[in-house]
Order: C-alpha cells, then sequence, then structure tokens
C-alpha cells in the first residue's frame, strides 16, 4: 500500500505516493492530520502516512525551498515553489536514470553468469 498525504489547507483532494514514488489523486476520509510549516507557512497535511514520514517529506521541501531563497533573489514565493520543484523532479530524475543504469547492469550480469552455469552444466 502506498503513503499518502491527501487533504492540505482543507481541500479534499489527496495525494497517494505509491511504491515507486508517484502521486496519484484520491478521494478518503479516514487518514491522520499532520501539522506542517514549509517556507514560513504552516499546513495541515491528511494522509495514511506515518506522521513521521509527511513532516520528513515536508522537512525537505522546505529545505529546498530555503535554498532556492538563499541562492536567488526571485522575492516570489510561487517562483521559489516553482524552481524548488523543479529542482526535486530534476533529482528524481537522476535518481531513475542512475538505478536504471544499475538495473540494466544487474541484469547483463545475471545474464552472463546464468550462460556460463549453463555452460558448466552442459559439460
Amino acid at each position: 500500500m502506498g503513503r499518502r498525504c491527501s487533504e492540505l489547507d482543507g481541500q479534499a483532494s489527496s495525494l497517494e505516493s505509491s511504491s515507486e514514488g508517484q502521486l496519484l489523486e484520491r478521494n478518503d476520509t479516514e487518514m491522520n492530520s499532520v501539522k506542517v510549516e514549509i517556507y514560513g507557512s504552516e499546513y495541515r497535511i491528511r494522509g495514511d502516512a506515518d506522521p513521521d514520514y509527511i513532516q520528513e517529506i515536508a522537512h525537505y521541501v522546505d529545505s529546498k525551498m530555503d535554498e532556492v531563497d538563499r541562492e536567488t533573489s526571485l522575492g516570489s514565493p510561487l517562483k521559489v515553489a516553482i524552481l524548488a520543484a523543479l529542482n526535486i523532479a530534476g533529482e528524481l530524475f537522476r535518481e531513475r536514470d542512475d538505478r536504471n543504469k544499475l538495473l540494466a547492469i544487474v541484469q547483463q550480469r545475471t545474464e552472463e553468469l546464468s550462460q556460463t552455469l549453463d555452460g558448466e552444466l552442459d559439460d
């Protein structure tokens, strides 16, 4: 089952993250409520994920927004949020790419070992 963050400031939209980290919109009513602070604003997040996990994610987003704010002079919280989101998406894409490269190496090594074993067993 995926971890979900669903309600933000009383709005009924929900976000579910699957085991692969994808966000899906859901409507669900029985969830935890966690108060988080991101970029100086307080939000109430509802979800069935562990409250500590929700806090950890919120802290990460907050730190990324603070980082963008320190390194740029955008001024607008919306622009800071968009650039932070792009940076986080870039991290996700790089991690996916790295994972896919590693999976390809493992698959290749597995095939090589399987062929070696098959050859030894045939002898």
